[in-house]
């Protein structure tokens, strides 16, 4: 099999309420699609969910380095050399992660249909489907118990909240959401670094009786060791985040017990290749991995579930960034029917072809 046409093209997507992290408020996303065809008939799709703060590229940017690298190099390559093709890419957009998971994305979208089979079977089957996470981003406590209440009627028994700017009004907050939502829900909280190490202890230690499932990037991603010392120090899990977005940063990461988890995102590792062996790391390590996201399409959001139906090791999903995305031209990729992700019932993981795009 070899791929014999591609096109990609980029394409703006509104957020339909606004959301606030720790460091930013974000409206709108960009994500980058890629279409490919080969000479046996199949087709298969890859995503790029680019971020100028996480990843540091650009819808631009990824289009750019389609042009430049990817069609070069895909254009009459066999897919089921993806070890090549993800070196070759790896080595060539060093900085442009999400372009290369894009480009890995699509290798294994076509592996999967020549094989005639979903995805997440084709890369092991480990289970058929898994929970997710919903984000509650920074909000007054009113509407924080608004959105859990919502939440929680639609189906959803995890919630993730952010925080981080601070630390009193986050204590406070979590303290509600267990006391007004109750003991059947789990409790995810995500401060987006930031905190500092006595913050951290005292947002654990205050908040104790609301039973936290995790503590997601407690501290600067660039002091590896206060996340250590946070670790060290509270008694519920703690995962990094932005401070992990290769394979070396695992190593470094789980070698020195600064984390008790990970969160893997297809885009900031550079796709599914890349993925396995940051899972792999974790898991030789005793370290649990949740697969996480961007603000991302439906079709990316499939990519992530099936890598994540597909490795015991995954023991968490926070497959949530297509739920809010206005127009989003992939939607149905995945089935979400009470809180929990469902692959659709096709090859691959792109779901069935739309003619609409030919």
């Amino acid at each position: 099999m070899k791929i014999t046409h591609l096109e990609c093209w980029a394409q703006d997507l509104t957020i339909n309420e606004p959301y606030t992290i720790a460091y930013e408020t974000v409206s709108h996303c960009t994500n980058v699609f890629l279409r490919a065809e080969t000479d046996s008939g199949i087709s298969g799709w890859g995503c790029a969910a680019p971020d100028a703060v996480i990843t540091g590229e650009t819808g631009g940017s990824v289009v750019q380095a389609y042009n430049d690298f990817i069609f070069p190099l895909l254009k009459d390559f066999d897919p089921f050399r993806y070890a090549s093709a993800a070196e070759q890419i790896k080595k060539q957009l060093v900085k442009q992660p999400s372009a290369c998971a894009m480009a890995d994305m699509l290798l294994y979208d076509l592996m999967a249909r020549k094989a005639g089979e979903p995805l997440y079977k084709f890369l092991g089957g480990f289970r058929d489907f898994i929970p997710t996470s919903i984000t509650i981003g920074i909000l007054p406590v009113e509407e924080t118990l608004k959105k859990a209440k919502q939440f929680i009627k639609s189906g959803f028994s995890i919630l993730k909240i952010k925080g981080g700017c601070n630390v009193e009004d986050d204590i406070r907050k979590l303290n509600l959401v267990r006391q007004k939502m109750g003991p059947q829900i789990e409790i995810r909280f995500d401060a987006n670094q930031g905190y500092n190490l006595e913050q951290a202890i005292e947002f654990i230690r205050e908040t104790k009786d609301a039973e936290i499932e995790l503590l997601e990037q407690p501290t600067d991603k660039m002091n590896e060791e206060l996340l250590g010392q946070v670790t060290k120090n509270v008694d519920i899990p703690v995962m990094a985040d932005e401070s992990l977005m290769n394979l070396k940063d695992v190593f470094r990461l789980t070698a020195n017990n600064f984390t008790d988890m990970i969160n893997i995102k297809l885009m900031k590792a550079g796709g599914i290749t890349e993925a396995m062996h940051i899972n792999s790391v974790a898991k030789a390590a005793g370290v649990e991995s949740m697969i996480g996201c961007m603000d991302e399409s439906a079709l990316a959001i499939s990519a992530g579930l099936h890598f994540a139906l597909s490795r015991p090791n995954i023991s968490y999903a926070d497959l949530d960034g297509h739920l809010d995305l206005q127009d989003d031209p992939f939607a149905g990729t995945v089935i979400l029917k009470e809180g929990v992700l469902y692959p659709v019932d096709a090859n691959g993981f792109s779901g069935k072809i739309r003619k609409k795009w030919f």
